[in-house]
């Protein structure tokens, strides 16, 4: 939210030279975040000119510029750069006239860029200055022609500063309003704050001296509310008012005092109708809709949009409606989305002599949903998302019609309506001694009562208990919790002590951190990058990348999705690691290793899951409630994957370029074992994401060598990679991290580095094509026993000069004994009881 301080001064009491540091040190020490100070980056001399004549000079690039004398101070002063009252200035536009006051910006002026203006020789002149355009001031997006005064409906005295007389002097500070405090999305809400911050009086614009709020006079206006499929059970709209202003102008300017106060806001001026509304949304916090009641078909009714409804918006889009979107109705059908935007055919113009305004409060859920369904953010949506006062609509109607009468020349009408079914706030109970002991910290009963009274609460002393009727505008004081907060707010959070909490002694990480923690940095210290991805995936994803022990059991949908595509929680890590793979190779990036940990959600077959109420307060939950919360909890186990694309190594002098495949994959797997201690076996498995050829499930052996599968390595589907734009090879792992670390030793303790020499040998054996050679390795690593100290496949060879359907498979062998050197025949001895095992399971043969 941005607040000029010149806006902020009407409704709080400023001390003369009041910065805008000031007011961000105030705001912060009630809770509101500082964020930025925004300015018009201007500096004069800058000062109100007449043209007294000019003469078109058409220059040889076809372009017509004008030799212009004007009058920059009045005659016989000198003016504000010291020189003549009359300048010379070339200027390109052609869109005044003689006698026309506007802007002069001298020389020595900075303009936003920043644009120092200096006098200069161009055309053929030296022009001493520069007539500006409303955009070159900073006023807005206009740069067709000069801003003329006219225009405005300013006739100012030449000469005068002109940064005064358009508001161009002013500042406003910017602070980040959170999502339960709605009310300081408005002038009204932030100077409510600066005075509990400052103690400054506070003067609500909502009770502001003439402003007629008594609707009872506007009727005859039809307005119902037909809402037949309320969310949650709360109706679309139970505030809606509606005033009727005839005769307005809608060609009239908008005040240059109002167009600088909406620019700093962040709200671009538009016309004069438009630009009322906008301010009466920012000055209360109430969004405010106008109608051209000439284009309007009947009553108003709001009611939830049909099957296959459409509506073209303001924006000149048409967009389909969801059965869930609250509309604005006539007797024609759609003519807007409530809250949001408003639509086409009821446009105010500068045609429009009758305008209908709308303040209404719409149901928050309702309007954020309708919001993000069609991507339409808006200053209104922002605002009902958090929560409106209901009881500020009838005031800011007002206020709607007061500034219409004003700025536009028009006069009320009795038509209009009024509509009220708001709930009042629910009285809150308080116990007395309930602050102090949430807090930490002892409050007066004067100092309790009086923060409560200070927030608009109403407060009735009930013996040991106070019972707060919160502000309409405080939507959310919901408890007793509530309050406390608030009680600490406006009293200070300096009355908190800061104090540490003393750690326990002898604690640190548990095991299962530090094995996680080894993991993570074992890949990053081998070159891999660790990412981090969203956990709201597609159902389409899941289905694709999910863990086959998955199996049928459908994943957890989120109720309120951040987006509607993406509305499930993953069941596996590797769609998040795809879309990064995705997004960077599309950046140029095309050698990538990367990997992440993270938890999966893997609900439970016949299981239910979903959110579960907690119950009001600060108590401490029962064992029955914490079983109920965690019973809607599905299962986090803690995975880990990885992805390789590209050249891992890359080409250089005496080494080609290494692709990346499921070599890489299988390596990343090795060294997450050796991180934890365990050994980790590939097996030739399938998996529905994976080449069926380049496939292995991964299987854990503890200390006692019981297998355990952790997951799966291998290449993505060809298809696959290609629907996302990745290249045909793509490495990729995925294991249970937590499943890993449960099979690890205790402690990893270091080997014992041999002091005998190490016998090698090689051994070659024929088996069927369909065996494995990792079963084939594991038999003759039994079989040898326990002089083989390492076995590691070297050739897999299938061609000439073997039987037909059958591989000869090469293992290189290296044979020690810890107590002396081993001779060749205890090494020979060894390889062929480890040959003759395998020739038992597998019926393998030394390859002659």
């Amino acid at each position: 939210m941005r607040v000029p301080l010149s806006w902020l001064g009407e409704y709080v009491d400023l001390e003369p030279g009041t910065t805008a540091e000031d007011v961000h040190a105030a705001l912060v020490s009630v809770g509101l975040e500082e964020e930025d100070v925004h300015t018009f980056e201007i500096s004069g001399p800058v000062v109100v000119g007449q043209v007294l004549d000019f003469v078109e000079e058409p220059q040889s690039n076809g372009k017509t510029i004008r030799w212009c004398q004007v009058r920059v101070a009045p005659e016989g002063e000198t003016a504000a750069d010291g020189g003549e009252s009359v300048h010379g200035i070339v200027c390109g536009a052609s869109n005044f006239f003689p006698g026309d006051k506007v802007v002069v910006t001298l020389p020595g002026s900075v303009l936003p860029g920043p644009f120092p203006i200096a006098a200069r020789k161009t055309y053929g002149h030296v022009s001493d200055g520069m007539i500006a355009s409303a955009r070159e001031l900073g006023l807005g997006d206009e740069h067709d022609g000069i801003l003329r005064l006219t225009t405005l409906g300013l006739d100012p005295e030449v000469g005068s500063d002109a940064i005064s007389l358009l508001g161009l002097d002013d500042t406003a500070v910017e602070v980040n309003v959170t999502p339960d405090r709605g009310y300081a999305f408005s002038i009204r809400g932030i100077a409510r704050e600066y005075s509990h911050a400052t103690g400054a009086a506070f003067r609500d614009p909502a009770d502001a001296a003439g402003l007629v709020v008594d609707g009872a006079h506007a009727a005859g206006f039809s307005v119902v509310v037909d809402d037949r499929a309320p969310i949650r059970g709360r109706v679309g709209a139970n505030v809606f008012v509606t005033r009727v202003v005839r005769d307005v102008d809608g060609t009239r300017p908008t005040p240059a005092w109002m167009i600088a106060r909406l620019k700093l806001a962040g709200i671009r001026s538009i016309s004069l109708i438009v630009d009322v509304t906008n301010y009466v949304m920012l000055e209360l916090g109430q969004p405010i809709h106008g109608y051209d009641l000439d284009k309007l078909h009947g009553g108003i009714v709001v009611r939830r949009a049909h099957p296959g409804e459409k509506l073209v918006t303001l924006d000149d889009q048409t967009r389909a409606l969801d059965p869930e979107d609250l509309l604005i109705t006539d007797d024609s059908g759609a003519i807007g989305l409530a809250g949001v935007m408003g639509g086409a055919s009821t446009e105010i113009g500068a045609d429009t002599r009758n305008v209908l305004v709308e303040a209404a409060n719409f149901d928050p859920v309702s309007i954020a949903r309708t919001a993000r369904r069609h991507k339409l953010p808006s200053e209104a949506s922002k605002r009902f998302e958090r929560g409106v006062d209901p009881r500020v609509a009838v005031a800011a109607a007002a206020r709607v019609v007061q500034l219409l009468e004003q700025l536009a020349g028009g006069h009320a009408d009795a038509l209009g309506s009024l509509l009220d079914a708001a709930d009042a706030p629910e009285t809150i109970r308080l116990p007395k001694t309930y602050i102090g002991s949430l807090v930490g910290v002892e409050f007066t009963p004067d100092e309790v009562l009086g923060a409560l009274a200070e927030i608009g609460g109403t407060v009735t002393d009930n013996g040991d208990t106070l019972l707060v009727v919160p502000p309409t505008w405080r939507p959310d004081l919901r408890d007793k919790s509530d309050l406390a907060e608030e009680v600490a707010r406006i009293v200070g959070y300096d009355r908190i002590p800061s104090e540490l909490p003393v750690a326990p002694p002898g604690r640190g990480l548990s095991r299962e951190q530090k094995l996680r923690r080894a993991v993570v940095q074992m890949l990053a210290d081998n070159g891999a990058t660790e990412v981090l991805s969203f956990p709201f995936v597609s159902e389409a994803a899941n289905d694709t990348f999910g863990s086959a022990e998955a199996g049928s059991v459908p994943a957890v949908k989120i109720a309120n999705a951040l987006d509607a595509t993406a509305p499930y929680l993953r069941t596996s890590l590797l769609p998040g690691l795809v879309d990064v793979a995705k997004r960077n190779l599309a950046r140029g990036l095309v050698d990538l290793t990367i990997y992440e940990s993270g938890v999966v959600f893997r609900p439970v077959a016949g299981a239910g899951f979903g959110s579960r109420s907690l119950p009001a307060g600060a108590a401490l939950p029962s064992d029955e409630v914490l079983a109920s919360l965690n019973a809607g909890i599905p299962p986090q186990p803690r995975y880990l994957a990885g992805l390789a694309i590209g050249h891992p190594i890359p080409k250089q002098p005496g080494q080609a370029a290494v692709a990346a495949g499921l070599a890489d994959a299988l390596t990343m797997v090795a060294q997450t074992a050796a991180a934890v201690g365990v050994a980790v076996e590939p097996v030739q498995s399938s998996h529905q994401a994976m080449h069926p050829g380049r496939t292995a499930q991964l299987i854990a052996r503890g200390e006692d060598g019981t297998g355990v599968a952790v997951g799966y390595a291998g290449e993505l589907l060809p298809a696959l990679a290609e629907e996302f734009d990745l290249p045909r090879v793509v490495g990729v792992f995925e294991l249970d991290l937590d499943a890993l670390v449960a099979v690890a030793p205790a402690d990893i303790v270091a080997g014992v580095i041999a002091g005998y020499p190490a016998a090698t040998q090689d051994l070659s054996l024929v088996v069927a094509e369909t065996v494995p050679a990792g079963d084939v390795e594991r038999a003759v690593a039994e079989g040898a026993g326990d002089l083989l100290e390492h076995i590691r496949l070297v050739d897999d060879y299938r061609g000439t000069g073997l039987p037909d359907g059958s591989k000869s498979l090469t293992y290189a062998l290296r044979f020690r004994a810890a107590d002396r050197t081993l001779t060749a025949a205890e090494a020979s001895e060894a390889k062929l009881a480890g040959a003759a095992r395998a020739e038992e399971r597998f019926g393998a043969h030394i390859r002659e």
